[in-house]
């Protein structure tokens, strides 16, 4: 299909890469001709889009939604879709330690991105989006070469990653995976060279030493191969594997210190009368899978027998069946596929015996419910199980729950300093605190916006702030590569009851920064009974918190401010004109 021009093909790509959402008129504007718009511009714009909707055909609609417009492909699919559709399920299957099907998924993926994106549009627009684009490519491909490595394929990866390393010379994760490739290859003296060259050229771009994945691959190489294991002696039942399926924690870790004492405490308590089991809980986005991870590091050495780990998926709204998982745990346990019974009853009895009179952690990371948990919980005291989930889970009785709240103000700042460097938060301390305070102090934003001005140390603090001060644009700005909090918010959001998201959308257009429960009925139009129940919902959702109660009826909800943005966007003309001509909470106060 050939498009009249640069812009015509900016305002298609725009409203593509909205995935669905609004883009505002202004937005158009700016990616179109910048700050300096022409008095025409309202009419040209129009122009454009009425050309766009004559090549597109009946199959894809461009909507005017208030001031802006709105695409939708219907059954039309991009690239860009099936590319995230296969590096996700790539993902998983590497980390389900399926390397094979994630080397053929990741490969599938990669084989889709031709060229160079956004060719052919306003550089506004280019300069917008192709770092987030340039960065999904990057994180998509070290996944590919990963699973390439787990299958031994390091002698035809040598020479392509060299390439890489020589067009990214700053990107540490590239570099370790060469140093990797080439002791694998018999050549460790390059692997070290490798390494010192990587050294040198972040102290002489950056000043900065290189960070602990890259320091961590220089001390392995340098303490060379393990000796050889002593021969393991063959139990009943045993096959003499010892799983260590956890991924990689943060090198950065910062505050929690009082969270990871409780669940550390938790993990390394003497066996009792059945397993021990702590389910970290918060809302999206707010760190509980890497509070997780890092204490179960920290923790390894009480598990001689191995750590089994799973992400469920609950946290994206694609629950795994407790089948399947069951399947990679038995496999990871050295039992054959042809070994692995077929329902899910004899699995569980299996994994079950097999863990028997072990030592043995059990993650359960982003789970859905307690249905999806009860059948992978060991039965044996010797283990230790820790679930991390959105919802508090009282069905598992005795579990040491542990609250993962938002980062006070030390902490998101800490947090950002181990990112970026203590010296630059100092250099720009108030624009810091703005930054961390747009994010809601959310650990999942903090560490976005920390790796933005990481890729882009030309930017000052004050910049980001300022771009991150406007609501309209605040959740674009707080995405990178596989880091969105968009997308976690938009999981949860799918998960609620038609009424729980009507009620969203309308009590984040309330303007006041609390509001009692009444609220929700009034908004939706149905009984106290009713409305309290759906304003309960979306507390056990993490979409709301409880800010003050008398232990009954009376009590006051408000927003995380990134959860009432992203609830704004969904808002549609309806919620709108309701919420405004809604006289019963005019008088609501904050």
């Amino acid at each position: 299909m050939a498009l009249d021009g640069a812009k015509q093909r900016t305002v298609l790509a725009a409203l593509l890469l909205a995935e669905g959402r609004t883009v505002p008129d202004t937005r158009l504007c700016e990616l179109l001709w910048g700050e300096r718009p022409p008095a025409t511009f309202a009419a040209q714009l129009y122009n454009y889009v009425s050309r766009l909707r004559k090549y597109l055909g009946t199959g894809v609609d461009i909507v005017r939604q208030w001031s802006g417009y709105q695409i939708r492909i219907g059954t039309a699919r991009l690239d860009l879709d099936d590319f995230e559709r296969l590096a996700e399920a790539g993902r998983e299957s590497l980390r389900g330690g399926r390397h094979a099907e994630a080397a053929e998924r990741l490969h599938a993926a990669m084989s889709l991105w031709r060229g160079q994106a956004l060719s052919n549009v306003t550089e506004r627009l280019a300069a917008a989006e192709s770092h987030r684009m340039a960065e999904l490519r990057m994180a998509v491909l070290e996944s590919r070469i990963e699973a390439d490595l787990l299958l031994g394929r390091h002698v035809r990866l040598v020479p392509e990653i060299t390439q890489l390393v020589a067009e990214h010379p700053l990107h540490e994760g590239l570099r370790g995976q060469l140093m990797t490739a080439l002791v694998r290859c018999d050549r460790q003296a390059d692997a070290l060279a490798t390494y010192h060259e990587g050294r040198r050229v972040l102290a002489d771009e950056l000043g900065v030493d290189p960070g602990p994945l890259l320091t961590e691959a220089y001390r392995v190489i340098l303490a060379g191969p393990p000796a050889p294991a002593p021969a393991v002696v063959m139990e009943p039942g045993w096959h003499g594997v010892r799983p260590a399926m956890l991924p990689p924690g943060v090198g950065d870790f910062a505050g929690r210190d009082e969270e990871l004492t409780l669940l550390i405490r938790a993990l390394t308590a003497a066996p009792a009368a059945r397993p021990s089991v702590a389910v970290v809980t918060g809302m999206a986005g707010v760190g509980k899978s890497t509070l997780a991870l890092h204490a179960a590091h920290l923790s390894r050495a009480t598990f001689p027998d191995g750590q089994l780990y799973a992400d469920l998926g609950g946290a994206r709204g694609n629950a795994v069946e407790p089948h399947d998982v069951l399947g990679w745990f038995l496999r990871s346990l050295g039992h054959a596929e042809s070994a692995i019974p077929k329902g899910l009853d004899d699995r569980v009895r299996l994994y079950r015996s097999q863990l028997a009179g072990r030592r043995l952690l059990v993650m359960l990371d982003g789970t859905a419910d307690y249905a999806q948990v009860a059948p992978l919980l060991p039965g044996d005291p010797g283990c230790q199980v820790v679930v991390t989930s959105r919802l508090r889970m009282p069905e598992l009785t005795g579990a040491t729950s542990i609250e993962v709240g938002t980062l006070n103000r030390e902490q998101a700042l800490a947090l950002l300093g181990r990112i970026i460097g203590a010296e630059r938060v100092a250099e720009e301390a108030d624009a810091a605190d703005r930054i961390v305070e747009l994010c809601g102090r959310l650990s999942l934003g903090v560490r976005v916006t920390g790796s933005r001005l990481l890729a882009r140390p030309h930017w000052s603090l004050g910049y980001l702030a300022d771009r991150l001060a406007d609501e309209r644009y605040r959740l674009d700005e707080l995405r990178l590569g596989s880091m969105d909090v968009r997308e976690r918010l938009d999981s949860s959001y799918h998960q609620l009851a038609d009424l729980g998201q009507l009620a969203l959308r309308r009590l984040a257009l309330l303007r006041a920064p609390a509001f009692p429960s009444w609220c929700t009925a009034e908004v939706l139009g149905v009984s106290r009974h009713d409305g309290e129940e759906v304003g309960e919902n979306l507390v056990d959702a993490r979409l709301l918190e409880i800010v003050e109660s008398d232990g009954g009826r009376r009590q006051r909800f408000r927003f995380h401010d990134l959860v009432r943005v992203f609830a704004r966007e969904k808002a549609d003309q309806a919620d709108r004109l309701l919420v405004a001509g809604a006289g019963a909470l005019s008088g609501v106060a904050g």
